[in-house]
């Protein structure tokens, strides 16, 4: 058997030396893939994360507006309700007030007779006579009164006749008023605030 020369225990040792080197290359190069294949790993979990935050944001500007919408229906519903009770308080109170006023009324319009007859007897009283002075101070002390309670005399003598004040007791020709003129009264009519309290008994031109 003959012997190699020793140039080619050089060139084994060489390409050894090749062999060795390109298996460390190699496995350099293996060493490194997983990390650009993290870096890429990595990379789409950014992004996936990234679409995952806008839509998850969305959901809540979503969520957000529809809980707006609520609030102000909410609020509506609430002005509508607050705007319902005022206007009930309101016609509450109004009623309240006219309740009072007829009671107020019903009650004054029984002492109207009681002025209808100082006033005949006024009417009627004899001259420089100290009762008849003392019966007036009283008939205007009771006007007083009706009068702090909203309670005033119509004044319906020369006024055109009017059904919703005035109540007739006759038609007859009158030289001083024209047809349809109330040219007397015969019981004075009364007004409690804007209501009629008792009409007047009236006669009405011809």
């Amino acid at each position: 058997m003959k012997h190699l020369p020793n140039n080619s225990n050089l060139y084994f040792q060489g390409k050894t030396k090749i062999n060795y080197r390109r298996e460390y290359e190699s496995m350099h190069e293996k060493k490194k893939k997983p990390e650009e294949q993290g870096q890429e790993i990595h990379s789409d979990d950014g992004e996936k994360a990234h679409q995952a935050l806008e839509l998850e944001i969305e959901v809540l500007k979503s969520n957000l507006s529809e809980a707006q919408a609520k609030v102000q229906e909410y609020l509506d519903a609430l002005q509508r309700e607050r705007a319902d009770f005022m206007n009930f308080r309101r016609r509450t109170e109004q009623e309240n007030a006219l309740v009072g006023r007829v009671a107020s009324g019903q009650t004054i319009k029984k002492f109207l007779t009681g002025v209808d007859d100082l006033e005949r007897a006024l009417a009627h009283r004899p001259a420089d006579d100290v009762w008849a002075s003392g019966i007036e101070l009283v008939y205007r002390k009771f006007l007083s009164i009706l009068e702090a309670e909203g309670v005033t005399r119509m004044q319906a003598e020369g006024q055109i006749f009017n059904p919703e004040l005035h109540e007739a007791i006759s038609q007859e020709p009158s030289e001083k008023y024209e047809s349809g003129i109330v040219s007397a009264v015969i019981q004075q009519g009364y007004m409690h605030g804007d209501r009629v309290l008792r009409p007047a008994l009236v006669k009405v031109a011809q």
